[in-house]
């Protein structure tokens, strides 16, 4: 909100006969000010404060992150914050003590899918026997404790963060450490596409294995099993592997498990309860209630930067969204593929923010988070098609809130706003999507299939494979920076540049007047797996409902056959030439590959490849 739309906001709301406290022209020739300089000491931050003082012996503070250090009074309020309650709650959890530990003590780094799973894992390491030792609180300098190790500086900050954890657990003398890299999550929904953990989450224990010296060069023994959550049978088979060192029988680690399954289904179930009575809290009070989501470890006070207190400093109530996600199923079917376990509970808190006019929604993400540039479409299509205002905010390392808390004020504002105005949303209907597009018989003799440019030496040879089995298939030809510019009109930019490109490819030679747009369909593979990749069709089907040309339908290739089409069916015939086209093509790029650095002759390696690929 600029200068100008405050002074509008200020006429239109100042009541009739109000005396303005601003200083006359007579005062204004005598204003003078003073400015000093000093940190503020009311927490580790330091703030370097700007204090001016007036004559009439006010004062105005700037530089301060928070009320503290403006020398705000900030009042305590019962108000929910259930960020608050989960962190508590989440780590609530009391080690045995040394000489009760049978089997000595081992490390749990507090950590990216801990926030999901400690309390399955505080239960199950104390029942073999452990004593648990959990790394500290994150902070900043946690932080720097590892950041020697990062190996990416586009990683999430909650992954940057696991580095220094790590390294604090060893130099407090820890010698094992447990950290599994949990592929599946408890599969809650079963409507689902699939339960897949984030691919950063399961993959950075072997991140931290690779990278993290101390633990080769101080000989540490760093369990990191690969998991399954959804299997009991598999998760007991693989935990008896990983604990082989301690000699732990089987069926202890069985009975081990089944009491951590049921301990994760007793928090969960807390935080269902937790859920209803905030928002039990927010009609009584009728009071509004944020529901802040993200991911588990958005909890963290490190990682979410105190948002959650801003949230509440407002007067409004703050829901986790695994504390209300169990009261509705997500509006299906959904644009996008549901593959991811943490994913589907947002989509499902998104609809049950759409059923209820005192909740709004605000939605974490990291800056650079590819699977968000899934999700935050998603939900932001869930909530505005209900006229609920959707707000995204992003945050990393840096704690600079100033535009977060303008966010946060402004959305408070319009809430206000709408209360006043007595503004009344239609009743929540469910929603109706439109039926995808399908590629049926019919079409198969007449349609052209448009596939994008992703590797020009192989899919120079689909063209006549899929030709020898009817179908008349058309790559695009070459990646053009018109196609470039015309992906980033539609496609969400922290969405990787692949992704990007090929849905940019299919829309620009769709535009360029080249092709009948009624005899036309577009084909793309779907890979099935943690990837992003799964949901480039979703991109495309998005970007086609952006340039109105939801008719057109898009053929997704998977090998798990996650949708369907009438007109395009795996035939022997088509697997077999198809193969035939890509062991072709990696033929050839081997040996142009493996030729062309060593030619004689500049451009003599090209033009024998061009000889036999006319």
């Amino acid at each position: 909100m600029g200068a100008y739309g405050a002074a509008i906001i200020a006429k239109e709301r100042c009541p009739e006969g109000h005396v303005s406290t601003l200083i006359g022209k007579e005062e204004l020739s005598h204003f003078s000010y003073n400015k000093t300089f000093r940190h503020c000491e009311k927490c580790p931050n330091r703030c370097l404060l700007t204090v001016m003082e007036f004559t009439d012996g006010h004062h105005f503070i700037s530089g301060n992150r928070c009320e503290r250090g403006a020398d705000i009074k900030i009042e305590k309020n019962d108000i929910p914050n259930l960020f608050n309650y989960k962190y508590k709650r989440l780590f609530n959890y009391i080690p045995l003590k040394k000489e009760d530990a049978k089997r000595g003590e081992i490390g749990v780094p507090r950590v990216l899918n801990m926030y999901e799973n400690y309390p399955f894992w505080h239960t199950f390491l104390t029942e073999l026997g452990f004593r648990v030792v959990l790394s500290g609180k994150s902070d900043k300098k946690m932080f720097e404790a590892g950041m020697e190790t990062i190996p990416s500086e586009a990683v999430c900050y909650p992954a940057k963060l696991a580095h220094g954890h790590i390294k604090t657990l060893i130099q407090k003398g820890i010698t094992n450490i447990f950290y599994p890299a949990v592929v599946y999550e408890h599969h809650e929904d079963h409507q689902s596409d699939n339960n897949f953990n984030c691919p950063v989450v399961s993959g950075y224990p072997e991140v931290i294995k690779n990278n993290v010296e101390d633990i080769r060069e101080k000989e540490i023994n760093f369990i990191h099993p690969i998991l399954t959550l959804e299997e009991k049978d598999r998760l007991d088979k693989a935990l008896t592997e990983a604990f082989r060192k301690f000699h732990i029988p089987h069926n202890e680690i069985a009975t081990a498990t089944t009491k951590a399954y049921a301990e994760n289904k007793a928090f969960k179930a807390d935080i269902h309860q937790k859920g209803e009575e905030a928002l039990a809290y927010i009609k009584a009070h009728n009071i509004h209630g944020i529901v802040l989501a993200g991911r588990p470890y958005h909890v963290d006070p490190e990682i979410n930067h105190g948002l959650p207190n801003i949230v509440t400093h407002q007067g409004m109530a703050v829901l986790t969204e695994d504390s209300i996600a169990h009261l509705s199923e997500p509006e299906r079917p959904l644009r996008v593929r549901d593959q991811w376990a943490f994913h589907t509970r947002l989509y499902a808190a998104a609809t049950v923010v759409a059923k209820h006019d005192e909740l709004d929604m605000i939605q974490l993400t990291s800056f650079g988070c590819g699977l968000d540039a899934v999700t935050t479409d998603q939900v932001a299509e869930i909530l505005e098609r209900h006229n609920k205002i959707y707000t995204n905010i992003k945050i990393d390392e840096g704690d600079n809130l100033g535009a977060a808390r303008i966010r946060i004020r402004s959305l408070k504002v319009t809430l206000d706003e709408q209360k006043e105005q007595n503004i009344k949303k239609e009743p929540y209907t469910p929603y109706q999507p439109p039926q995808r597009a399908s590629f049926t018989e019919e079409m198969k003799s007449k349609h052209t299939l448009l596939a994008p440019q992703m590797s020009p030496i192989h899919f120079q040879f689909l063209s006549p494979a899929l030709a020898a089995c009817g179908y008349k298939l058309e790559v695009i030809p070459e990646v053009t920076a018109d196609a470039m510019e015309e992906g980033l009109r539609h496609v969400h930019n922290d969405a990787c540049y692949p992704c990007i490109l090929t849905t940019g490819q299919m829309i620009n030679a769709l535009k360029s007047g080249r092709y009948d747009l009624n005899n036309v369909s577009l084909l793309m593979t779907q890979t099935g797996g943690q990837c992003r990749a799964t949901n480039y069709v979703s991109f495309i089907r998005k970007a086609l409902a952006d340039a109105n040309m939801e008719h057109i339908p898009v053929i997704a290739l998977s090998a798990q056959g996650l949708e369907s089409n009438p007109g395009f069916k795996w035939t022997p015939k088509l697997l077999k030439h198809a193969l035939m086209a890509l062991n072709y093509g990696d033929l050839l790029m081997n040996v142009l590959y493996r030729t062309r650095p060593y030619e004689a002759v500049p451009g003599s390696a090209n033009a024998l490849h061009d000889k036999w690929v006319p």
